[in-house]
C-alpha cells in the first residue's frame, strides 16, 4: 500500500541572510494561525543550535499534508532524530493533536545546547517529550527496538569535508561529509532497527545527496519509499522522503541479487568447466615445444 502524498512542488527564495530567513519565518507564523504548527515565536534558541529554515519547514509541511494518513496510523512512539531547535518535533505533536492521544515523543541530538532548546520549546508550546542528549539513538536502541512507529529526521546533508562531521556545535547540525551523506548512512541502520513492523520515517535530502540512492539502500532493507514534497531554493533542492516496510521491496531485492548470483555462477561454471580442456591445450603446447626444442 502506498501510505505517501502527493508530490508538492513550491518555490521559496533562498534563505542565507538574516533578513530573509525573518520573511521566511514571518510567513510561517501566519501559516502557523492556521495550521497546527509549532509558533515560532515560541522557539527557544541558542548561537549554538540550528534554527528553522527552508528545510524544516518542508518537513513539517509533509507532515501537515499527510496528517489524515499519521491519524490512521494511530502511531504510540513517535521520534525525531536531531531535534535542533525543537521545532519539528513540537510541531508533530501539535500536528497530531488530542486526534492522538497517549503517544510518547522523543527527541534526541547530540548537542547539548539543542536539548535544552529543545526542552524549553516543548514546554512553551505545553508538549510533554523524552529529550535525551546521545548520537543519533546510542543508548535507546535496545529498548526502542522495533517499536517507534514514525521517525522524524532533518539530518545534517550539507556536502563539507569529513573532518567537519560530528564537530561540536552548530556545525554539527548542517556538516555532512562526502556528498553530505556520513551522518545519513549512519542513520539509516538505526532507523530500520527501530521502526515497528508499521514504522514511517519521514527524512529530508538535497539533491546532492542522491536520494534515489537512499532508497536503492532503504530498498535492500525491505523499505518502500516515495518523495513526497520537493521544495527548491535558489542553491537547493529540498526531497521530503517517506519510508515504510514493504515485504515486496525485500523480496524484489533478494531475486535481484538471486539473479546477479545465478549470472555469476553461470559464468563460473563455464569457466571451471573449460578448465580441463585449457589444461590439455598447455599440456599440449608444453610437449611440443619441448620436442620442437630439442
Amino acid at each position: 500500500m502506498d501510505y505517501g502524498v502527493e508530490s508538492v512542488e513550491l518555490t521559496l527564495p533562498s534563505i542565507r541572510t538574516t533578513n530573509e530567513c525573518q520573511q521566511v519565518k514571518i510567513k510561517q507564523v501566519q501559516k502557523s494561525t492556521n495550521f497546527r504548527t509549532a509558533q515560532i515565536r515560541l522557539l527557544s534558541s541558542h548561537p549554538e543550535v540550528y534554527e528553522p529554515c527552508d528545510d524544516s519547514f518542508a518537513l513539517v509541511d509533509a507532515l501537515l499534508a499527510d496528517r489524515t494518513n499519521l491519524l490512521e496510523h494511530c502511531p504510540r512512539i513517535c521520534m525525531e532524530v536531531g531535534c535542533g531547535s525543537g521545532y519539528i518535533i513540537t510541531s508533530l505533536a501539535l500536528i497530531l493533536g488530542q486526534e492522538a492521544s497517549g503517544v510518547h515523543y522523543i527527541a534526541t541530538d547530540i548537542n547539548p545546547d539543542a536539548v535544552r532548546v529543545t526542552r524549553e520549546t516543548l514546554e512553551a508550546h505545553g508538549i510533554h517529550a523524552e529529550v535525551v542528549n546521545t548520537d543519533i539513538a546510542s543508548g535507546l536502541e535496545m529498548r526502542l527496538a522495533g517499536s517507534v512507529d514514525v521517525i522524524v529526521v532533518n539530518p545534517p546533508y550539507v556536502p563539507t569535508p569529513e573532518d567537519e562531521v560530528g564537530c561540536d556545535g552548530i556545525t554539527c547540525a548542517w556538516a555532512g561529509g562526502e556528498n553530505g551523506v556520513s551522518i545519513i548512512n549512519k542513520i539509516l541502520p538505526v532507523a530500520d532497527n527501530l521502526l515497528s513492523e508499521r514504522g514511517w520515517l519521514y527524512m529530508v535530502t538535497l539533491t546532492a545527496n542522491n536520494p534515489s540512492q537512499i532508497c536503492l539502500q532503504m530498498k535492500e532493507r525491505g523499505f518502500a519509499s516515495r518523495i513526497v514534497l520537493q521544495r527548491s531554493t535558489e542553491e537547493e533542492n529540498i526531497h521530503i522522503i517517506k519510508f515504510w516496510r514493504d515485504a515486496d521491496s525485500k523480496v524484489e531485492t533478494k531475486e535481484v541479487g538471486s539473479a546477479k548470483k545465478t549470472l555469476a555462477g553461470r559464468v563460473m561454471d563455464s569457466l571451471l568447466s573449460q578448465l580441463p580442456h585449457l589444461s590439455l591445450r598447455r599440456s599440449v603446447t608444453s610437449n611440443s615445444s619441448y620436442h620442437h626444442g630439442n
